[in-house]
């Protein structure tokens, strides 16, 4: 009798350990979403506050590229009061993404503002906030899959209720269909 008790025991404390830990990687696993999330808001952020500073530079060579100008301000200010890390501020900063591409190559098309050292800088500085923001999305994307392998898996799908809200997140893709076709260098050889 003595040994089935023992045995009973054992058996309790293993499964006890085994669903404590399997909670303990959900909570850890929403953690890291949330982590990863805030992430890309500090980046859009840096973003933003970059944006003014290369358009008041561009704005001096380039005249004809107002409405760009404008577009990029509206989605800034669009983004900026968007709630951080909601659907609406992922769908404004990939609308700011498409129209950012436009600017970098309406901004080709001048070669004083190229070299403008004020403006090689400042596009330096916003190539690396732009590198940082892929950084962000990678991590968020890789704690998203994580979260969801985790909650797909008995007996971590047990405590599924606990991330309901980050299971909700979508990753984040780029949608602009120009931005994953293929380059062509002879366009870049005229």
């Amino acid at each position: 009798m003595g040994a089935v008790i023992l045995l009973l025991i054992v058996v309790v404390s293993v499964a006890t350990i085994i669903l404590y830990s399997s909670y303990v990687k959900v909570v850890k696993s929403g953690n890291a979403v949330r982590e990863a999330k805030s992430s890309i808001d500090v980046q859009f952020r840096k973003r933003y506050d970059l944006l003014p500073n290369i358009l008041t530079i561009a704005q001096r060579f380039m005249t004809h590229e107002k409405e760009i100008f404008t577009k990029i301000t509206e989605l800034r200010s669009q983004a900026i009061n968007a709630p951080a890390g909601s659907q609406e501020a992922f769908e404004c900063n990939k609308k700011l993404d498409s129209v950012l591409g436009q600017l970098k190559v309406s901004m080709e098309n001048y070669p004083t503002l190229k070299s403008d050292a004020t403006m090689t800088q400042a596009m330096k500085t916003y190539n690396e906030v732009e590198e940082h923001i892929a950084a962000a999305r990678r991590f968020y994307n890789s704690a998203i899959t994580q979260l969801r392998n985790y909650v797909m898996i008995f007996p971590t799908s047990l405590f599924k209720g606990y991330v309901q809200e980050e299971m909700q997140n979508s990753y984040y893709e780029i949608e602009d269909k120009n931005m994953t076709k293929a380059v062509n260098a002879a366009d870049y050889l005229k």
